[in-house]
């Protein structure tokens, strides 16, 4: 079965809430602590069981470990020249994982790095630059789709596309392309950008999917997903928080069970035709398998698209 002919997509859970809870010794970050994409490099051992206890949670798509393992990022921890290195170990960490398991798939994760184009941080050549580098190698190393993930701002998120559409155009690959914003509780982008906006400027893109990740629970997003399912012509995905997250004595807290998460979940499988769904900060493999479990039978509903 192709990657696209699955009405229902599982990606896995959160990555860097559950290496948090992994007892990770201090040398192996290598000097980078905080820095998840090194462990790659360090202690694949960590990020291999990771994957492998999302997948036997009933994940079918694996997001590989580079988040931000692009040179904007990796330069914060004086790694900008281990970019490639990185993302290769990533996919071939991720395909370890899913070895002997059928219909199992490794999307390249591509975040929106730490400094946004509209707000000043970086010059749109340099994010080009650090995209393309980023996604060739993903490419090469056989991601079989890439996310463009947790977009905060929308000239990023152009930029990032249409970077991602130059390479594929090259004739190197030919892969999904998917991508997912975060909205915030207030409403909208960091920047400011509501739902509306985001489809109107990535409706031209040839996207798999678009959808929303991160920020907030699945309660917080489901105005905007209601939107997406009015106004979106092509697949819906919805990666959430698992809950909004709450500090209490000092530690942040994601408040929704695994039973709760995967009920709100199927409901916009059902109610309004999502359908790529998995867990954003918080998630841990016990809610990736009830929500697995939940939509075992689930039939995205038929949407009525507006345009």
């Amino acid at each position: 079965m192709h990657f696209t002919d699955h009405p229902v997509l599982i990606f896995d859970g959160a990555c860097g809430t559950n290496l948090q809870q992994m007892s990770i010794p201090e040398q192996a970050w290598g000097g980078c602590e905080g820095c998840n994409e090194v462990l790659n490099l360090y202690a694949p051992e960590f990020i291999i069981q990771l994957h492998q206890s999302m997948v036997e949670a009933g994940a079918m798509v694996i997001e590989t470990d580079t988040f931000g393992a692009s040179s904007v990022v990796l330069a914060e921890y004086g790694m900008q020249d281990r970019v490639k290195e990185i993302n290769r170990l990533a996919v071939e960490n991720a395909r370890t994982a899913i070895a002997g398991h059928p219909h199992k798939y490794i999307a390249g994760s591509v975040g929106p790095g730490t400094k946004l184009p509209s707000l000043g941080h970086i010059e749109v050549e340099e994010l080009v630059k650090s995209t393309r580098e980023q996604v060739e190698t993903l490419l090469e190393a056989g991601v079989d789709c890439l996310i463009v993930e947790t977009c905060q701002d929308l000239l990023q998120t152009k930029t990032a596309l249409i970077s991602i559409f130059e390479v594929l155009a090259s004739g190197r690959s030919e892969v999904p392309v998917l991508a997912s914003v975060t909205i915030e509780q207030q409403g909208t982008m960091l920047v400011g950008s509501d739902i509306a906006a985001v489809v109107a400027t990535l409706e031209p893109f040839n996207l798999l999917s678009l959808g929303l990740n991160c920020a907030t629970g699945p309660q917080d997003m489901a105005s905007h997903i209601r939107y997406l399912s009015q106004h979106w012509p092509r697949r819906i995905s919805v990666i959430p928080n698992q809950g909004l997250p709450e500090v209490i004595n000092g530690q942040t807290v994601y408040p929704l069970s695994p039973e709760d998460f995967a009920n709100q979940m199927h409901q916009f499988v059902t109610s309004y035709g999502v359908s790529i769904v998995g867990g954003c900060c918080g998630t841990s493999p016990a809610h990736i398998k009830a929500l697995s479990a939940k939509l075992a039978d689930a039939v995205p509903a038929v949407r009525e698209v507006n345009q």
